[in-house]
């Protein structure tokens, strides 16, 4: 898989013009410190500055940019890429603005259905921090590739103010786009945790912008233990398990959002069949098949696969006793020795209300008894064993 995708990145870059680096012989050298899962259906955009913000969970000295055209329907032109410690908002650390280049270019043209790695840059990236990447359209662009929820405001800009301290007249967007995945090279570095799952992964009703998603909360865990893993965030809302929708089904993306990623060790494989069964009510047999395929394929690739069962939503809209009792399959199963998990994290028990077990405990309920507050979120990532993750 990682010999296509060079494949593909360096004819890319020829259609660019551009002359292409050496390619990285040990893909291990780097490991994911962020990144997003794609879907179709992003905005276009005309000549702007997107100016984009992410936080990083493990840190590193030198760092390369993943970007994504895969559900873009025309060629994608970026220019003038750059990296920069974030100050708040659209203000960037200028004396930390750095080029990102391609082959050694400024400018780079993504195929459509095609992705691309930057070359790499040095760069003194800390842990647990928030960076902000800049890129021209010089020619603008229809439908991009995009994640739709970022739980944090990213910023356009008119014409070119990639070198800017601040973009001028800045409109505010609350999604990600043509943007994967940011990796680091570090000796100490461990590998990488990829979450996979729906809203909770993704951090709706979260404190908004605060890094406050369970994702970002176990990255600070394994920081304060010593430890150097990434933490990348797979999480996308609305997503389902047995059927595309917000974002294609787990199966469908499981090689392009965990397997693939740089460095990947372990998924979590979280709540995205909480929105099968409160949208379509499958029997708890029909996850667990497609659950084992989930877990078989990860072991194929090398992944170890930590389940984690699934949290209580009665009193949300779409809960029914159908529905809770898929759920109560579902944990029964991943709890059970014969589930192939090569570990259980019990987010149920976790977060549920002892006098009433379908329900979350009230001081862990955001309000729609579905996703968790900062709290539940704390809760959540508090539950993961830490020495899972070796």
């Amino acid at each position: 898989m990682v010999g296509k995708m060079l494949v593909a990145a360096l004819a890319v870059l020829a259609v660019a013009g551009c002359t292409p680096a050496a390619p990285v012989t040990e893909a291990a050298d780097w490991v994911g410190s962020w990144a997003v899962a794609a879907q179709s259906g992003g905005r276009s955009f005309g000549r702007q500055t997107v100016r984009q913000v992410l936080r990083t969970s493990i840190g590193g000295s030198t760092v390369r940019l993943r970007l994504s055209n895969e559900f873009g329907d025309a060629p994608l032109t970026l220019a003038n890429v750059r990296l920069a410690l974030s100050e708040g908002d659209a203000a960037i650390d200028a004396s930390t603005s750095t080029a990102v280049t391609f082959g050694g270019a400024a400018t780079a043209t993504m195929a459509a259905g095609a992705s691309l790695e930057s070359d790499p840059v040095a760069f003194a990236l800390p842990a647990s921090a928030d960076v902000a990447v800049s890129a021209y359209l010089p020619g603008g662009s229809k439908a991009t590739t995009w994640h739709s929820f970022a739980n944090r405001h990213n910023y356009v800009g008119a014409d070119d103010q990639t070198a800017d301290a601040t973009l001028t007249g800045a409109e505010t967007v609350d999604s990600y786009f043509f943007l994967s995945g940011l990796d680091v090279r570090d000796p100490s570095a461990e590998g990488a945790v990829v979450a996979l799952g729906a809203s909770i992964t993704d951090g709706f009703d979260s404190a908004f912008g605060a890094g406050r998603r369970w994702p970002d909360l176990l990255a600070r865990r394994l920081g304060t233990a010593g430890r150097t893993v990434g933490v990348l965030n797979a999480g996308i809302s609305g997503n389902k398990l047995l059927r595309d929708g917000a974002g294609e089904s787990v199966p469908k993306r499981l090689e392009r959002d965990v397997l693939s990623q740089p460095g990947v060790r372990w998924v979590v494989l979280s709540d995205a069949a909480i929105n099968d069964l409160g949208d379509d009510s499958p029997s708890g047999e029909q996850l667990i098949t497609a659950l084992r395929a989930v877990i078989d394929r990860s072991h194929d690739a090398g992944v170890r696969v930590l389940c984690s069962t699934l949290t209580p939503f009665k009193g949300a809209d779409y809960w029914s006793t159908r529905g809770e009792a898929g759920r109560e399959a579902v944990n029964a199963f991943l709890r059970g020795a014969s589930s192939g998990c090569d570990g259980v994290i019990d987010l149920d028990a976790a977060t549920h209300d002892p006098d009433d077990p379908a329900r979350y405990l009230a001081r862990y309920d955001s309000g729609d008894h579905l996703h968790p507050d900062d709290a539940g979120m704390r809760a959540i990532a508090e539950a993961v064993d830490l020495s899972l993750l070796r």
